[in-house]
């Protein structure tokens, strides 16, 4: 049975593309090894189609993070075998990278976004040109790149003159069911309950203008936001919540498993996602959130950026917001919940693009890009 190595540099609990990538990959009769980061809050984790691996490390902050995680990586690889490496993200890649050259293995380079791009890079000189370094050394020699939409893989082509695999991610295909009961979860029945749910909340994701707009002088009523998961901007918008005396319209989950995940999104209203076009990574985003919502059949509220409008206005599954102003925010959502008739239309859409919108009908272009991994003769 050939092995296949899939690194990754989050703990992997709540990496929904990866593990997805996992599961297939083994139903195609792969053995699936994962290996990531072992964090002081990493919870217990053992899929039953794929070995784990989680890396202790002793930096977990910025340089220092990536650079020991790319050696203890290198040394992992370098004493085991693997017939096929899988290197998720520019931050994974030079290990993998390395020891496909040293062991003569086929490599596939699965990039989630424009990594160079985000606002994380860009903003800092020196790290982008680090980074960008490091892409424009490796990019080229890589024969097996996938991403996750048209825009991201054709700025990719543009760049590099190379042809781009497209996976987008999207979830597991769910037949419409009952929801859990409120209570059982821990929320209010009979409030109006707005979703913003992401391992990302980070800075020029709009969360701060959504949180501004709960305040009662913006007109929602009887109304609760829910933000569930994780993110470099959560300590500001919980600091915000209690200096504007919010704590009874805002409240916290942490990062959670799909399928609980999937509970609570049952639950919601509207769906939020309000990426700002502060750079060209966010610019061409496509969140996988977004078709979370669609499974659950709620409607979506997003900013007008090309891949979030082509979905929402092709399917008619939700609103397009206009501006980041609060005012308008808690204006959009105010209509969304009012207009009875358009709200059942958005949730019927949702759930019918959901069943074309799934992970099932994305599988076919994974199978194409490993099938001839299988037919191969192991070294």
């Amino acid at each position: 049975m050939k092995k296949v190595h899939l690194s990754v540099t989050n703990d992997l609990f709540t990496d929904q593309r990866v593990l997805k990538m996992a599961r297939t990959l083994y139903n195609m009769g792969f053995d699936v090894h994962l290996c990531g980061v072992k964090r002081k809050d990493s919870k217990p984790f053992n899929p039953e189609f794929a070995t784990v691996m989680r890396l202790p490390l002793l930096f977990h902050k910025k340089f220092l993070f990536y650079a020991e995680y790319n050696l203890k990586l290198f040394f992992h690889l370098l004493f085991r075998r693997y017939d096929i490496l899988v290197a998720n993200d520019l931050d994974t890649l030079l290990p993998n990278h390395l020891i496909s050259r040293l062991k003569r293995k086929p490599l596939v380079y699965d990039t989630h976004e424009y990594f160079t791009g985000t606002p994380e890079v860009v903003s800092r000189p020196f790290v982008y040109k680090v980074w960008k370094g490091l892409e424009r050394w490796l990019f080229p020699g890589q024969k097996t790149i996938i991403t996750v939409n048209d825009s991201i893989a054709k700025l990719y082509e543009e760049e590099y003159g190379k042809k781009l695999h497209v996976v987008r991610n999207l979830p597991l295909y769910r037949k419409p069911h009952a929801a859990l009961p409120a209570d059982e979860l821990s929320l209010p029945a009979d409030r109006h309950i707005i979703l913003l749910q992401g391992t990302g909340i980070n800075i020029d994701r709009g969360a701060e203008e959504l949180v501004e707009a709960m305040k009662p002088e913006y007109g929602l009523k009887n109304i609760l936001l829910l933000i569930i998961g994780s993110g470099d901007v959560l300590p500001e918008l919980k600091k915000m919540v209690v200096t504007q005396k919010l704590e009874q319209r805002v409240w916290f989950l942490g990062k959670m498993p799909p399928d609980q995940l999937h509970d609570y999104t049952m639950h919601a209203r509207v769906g939020i996602s309000l990426d700002k076009d502060t750079n060209i990574n966010y610019r061409y985003s496509l969140p996988n959130k977004i078709f979370d919502y669609m499974m659950a059949g709620v409607p979506q509220l997003v900013t007008r950026l090309p891949e979030l409008e082509r979905i929402v206005s092709t399917y008619q599954t939700g609103m397009i917001a206009d501006s980041h102003d609060p005012a308008h925010i808690a204006s959009c959502i105010h209509k969304m919940l009012t207009d009875t008739a358009k709200w059942k239309l958005w949730r019927n859409n949702s759930l019918a693009a959901a069943k074309e919108l799934c992970w099932e009908n994305e599988e076919a272009t994974i199978r194409r890009i490993y099938e001839r991994f299988l037919d191969s003769a192991t070294e």
